[in-house]
């Protein structure tokens, strides 16, 4: 026989159900949680086989970040792009580590249709030398044809665009707190994705309307060629690109 822990004949029958009360509680308790643990690892495979199933769930990829800076070059190959920055010691880079603008120069593999996306810490920005930016792009352009810019720099949200063609500036805007690049007619582009410019030495009505305009980057670089951030790759050769430093600089 098994001995009991106590003799009921001695204690009453009020203490008797004080003492397992809370036994019984406990147990019923942890019926209740095994059965709620069970229940919910029960939906999770439900909602995992129904998921794959119908596919409305599909894998998680790694969104590329939107660099600071960058360049998108039209019709051209990396390797055009490389001999004309120069590059060397060039190795590949995934897409969304070339920018994230760790590395000089990242040149990607060329998507939608045929746009190259440079970007790195290597390209210029007018907040440092607008000449320098300048003179850069122009000499870029003379090697690559059809090269756009765009700047949009998050703390002191300093900005700024520019398109040329074979060296020559078509249109080029830059604000670093006050016009420093205002080069050509504004474009429609510009104008629907509610970009404000201002003229050398204007006083803007507020720093407010000039400050808005980093936030419009994108939307303009999406009308013209395309935003980095949004792009689509379709395989996974195209997301690989070159990262390396230039012999120019």
């Amino acid at each position: 026989m098994i001995p009991l822990l106590f003799d009921a004949s001695e204690v009453g029958l009020d203490q008797f159900v004080l003492i397992i009360l809370p036994g019984i509680a406990l147990g019923i308790g942890l019926f209740i949680l095994g059965w709620m643990v069970a229940a919910n690892r029960r939906a999770r495979r439900e909602q995992k086989s129904f998921a794959e199933a119908f596919n409305f769930f599909p894998l998680k990829t790694d969104a590329p970040p939107r660099p600071a800076c960058w360049l998108a070059v039209r019709s051209v190959s990396p390797e055009t792009v490389k001999a004309a920055l120069g590059l060397n010691r060039a190795a590949p880079c995934s897409w969304v580590e070339g920018l994230a603008g760790s590395h000089e120069f990242f040149i990607s593999p060329r998507v939608h249709g045929g746009w190259v996306i440079v970007t790195g810490l290597g390209l210029p920005n007018p907040s440092d030398d607008v000449d320098a930016c300048f003179l850069f792009l122009t000499a870029l352009s003379r090697k690559l044809g059809h090269v756009q810019f765009f700047y949009a720099e998050k703390f002191s949200r300093h900005h700024g665009w520019a398109r040329l063609d074979d060296g020559c500036v078509t249109r080029g805007y830059a604000w670093t707190g006050e016009t420093v690049w205002n080069q050509g007619a504004k474009t429609l582009p510009e104008s629907e994705a509610g970009l404000i410019t201002f003229n050398y030495g204007e006083n803007s009505a507020t720093i407010l309307d000039a400050e808005m305009n980093f936030e419009k980057v994108p939307q303009l670089a999406a009308r013209w060629s395309l935003d980095p951030a949004e792009v689509k790759l379709d395989s996974t050769r195209q997301s690989i690109g070159l990262a390396g430093e230039s012999a120019f600089i």
